[in-house]
């Protein structure tokens, strides 16, 4: 299956069309949402045009009950994105599936969902699955010899039952040419966020992350949050300073003092208000930080021939070598920096 090109020209957003049908989880449909809602409202701001639109599908037009008191109104039918995929004048078009929390059933009174995957899904440029709706593209065959996420509840029946897929139980959401599979409910939004960071870039991804109050991207089957993120949730002026300072300066040497001259504070007053303020010490945000901006340099390339050496990595981030860098990583992630990279490295997971 081939992976088109991205594209958004001037006044054609790419097209998201959410697929739900009765019993859908709420919020896996809303999450998302919400997400490329906020992404073209930060577009918006910084005068480009919206990047998305949101469209609702489903087998019939209507109100469709998801498993809570709310229900979305589907203004499109499968039937109709069918007929005209492929003649939205290049705008592109990603579908995203969501889970349901009794996906057996509503798999085997879905066959016409999962043939429609089948015959769709080559002609859309993301071919999106959250949760359980995994099984959705497993019943079609399209994720046979792929690597695939899904709700750790259904992971062990998802390999059980379609044993050519390469079913990761651990990850948040993975990717595999243009099919995204996720994990449970806010693993969606992790998807949707690393969705936007792919078509907009990271510095739009993170203004959403921060109106959602989330994590930035969470990798792979890691939960770590954005140092950057939290940092602007800070009130006291000084100590944000100092974070600031602390995350655009990696590779200087952090010690107490240094970090208090900065805040014109004592040590022992600085160390009392840092952790008032955030919550850790000084040093524990010092380390936060240093490991995420090695898990980025990490992340950035799939590519082993373009790989930073691990020494340099940890030269970048401010650590006296590449074992204080593994010794960090073994510590807070329990996973080496070389296991790491070939685990996460390139986006979301391949």
């Amino acid at each position: 299956m081939d992976h088109p090109q991205h594209h958004h020209p001037a006044g054609q957003p790419h097209r998201i069309d959410l697929v739900v049908y009765p019993g859908f989880k709420a919020l896996e449909a809303v999450g998302p949402m919400s997400v490329f809602d906020y992404a073209n409202v930060h577009l918006r701001q910084h005068g480009r045009p919206d990047g998305y639109a949101v469209r609702v599908v489903a087998a019939q037009a209507g109100a469709v009950q998801s498993d809570t008191l709310m229900a979305l109104n589907a203004t499109h039918t499968l039937a109709e994105l069918e007929q005209h995929q492929g003649h939205d004048g290049g705008a592109g078009c990603t579908v995203v599936l969501v889970g349901s929390r009794n996906i057996e059933q509503v798999l085997a009174a879905s066959p016409d969902l999962v043939a429609w995957a089948a015959r769709v899904a080559p002609r859309v440029d993301r071919m999106i699955a959250l949760c359980s709706g995994s099984f959705f593209l497993a019943a079609a065959g399209l994720l046979d010899g792929r690597r695939a996420a899904t709700h750790w509840s259904v992971a062990a029946l998802l390999r059980q039952r379609y044993p050519a897929i390469d079913v990761d139980p651990d990850a948040i959401y993975v990717r595999d040419g243009p099919l995204w599979t996720s994990a449970g409910v806010t693993a969606g939004i992790d998807l949707a966020l690393a969705l936007v960071e792919e078509d907009f870039g990271h510095a739009l991804a993170l203004e959403v992350a921060r109106d959602l109050v989330m994590y930035l991207k969470r990798p792979g089957g890691q939960s770590q949050f954005s140092v950057q993120l939290a940092s602007q949730g800070t009130a006291h002026r000084d100590i944000q300073a100092v974070q600031t300072w602390v995350l655009e300066n990696l590779q200087e040497p952090m010690p107490l003092a240094a970090l208090a001259a900065r805040a014109a504070m004592s040590e022992r007053h600085f160390r009392r208000v840092f952790v008032q303020e955030t919550g850790q010490a000084p040093s524990a945000f010092v380390d936060a930080a240093r490991l995420e901006g090695a898990r980025r340099l990490l992340e950035s390339t799939s590519q082993p021939q373009a790989a930073l050496p691990l020494k340099t990595v940890a030269a970048r981030v401010g650590m006296g070598s590449e074992q204080a860098l593994r010794q960090l990583f073994v510590r807070q992630l329990g996973v080496t920096p070389q296991a790491y990279r070939e685990r996460f490295g390139g986006p979301g997971r391949r």
